[in-house]
């Protein structure tokens, strides 16, 4: 039971990470005050979980690309003098204005979930 267990963990927590990672990504760049590469933006991610992500660094690349596809986030390259080019990306105002409606969308959902959980409305 428990490799079942844990292969059914870990299938919900790849479920459930689909669509909150681009959720966080977008409320980190709302809220920077300026563009931010992929490795500053997994430390914020980090210290807001407490030192420990619950997805893959290598998750955000993907999800910055298609955020950026969509025209809610833009990029600029620029040279590093440590390392490779680093890509720089900022929040566009589409991509706050998607946020919010993201936001909300999130509010009644973890609501609903926890009540859930809990057993209805009506239990506390």
């Amino acid at each position: 039971m428990g490799d079942t267990l844990d292969t059914a963990v870990r299938k919900f927590q790849k479920e459930l990470n689909a669509g909150t990672v681009a959720l966080v990504l977008l409320a980190i760049l709302d809220r920077s005050e300026e563009a931010l590469y992929g490795y500053q933006i997994a430390k914020q991610l980090e210290g807001e979980a407490g030192g420990g992500m619950a997805f893959k660094q290598g998750t955000l690349y993907p999800v910055l690309r298609s955020l950026e596809g969509q025209g809610l986030l833009s990029s600029r390259v620029e040279p590093s003098v440590t390392g490779p080019p680093r890509k720089y990306y900022a929040i566009t105002a589409e991509g706050s204005a998607v946020l919010a409606s993201w936001s909300d969308v999130w509010k009644r959902t973890r609501t609903f979930v926890d009540g859930t959980l809990k057993g209805g409305r009506d239990s506390k």
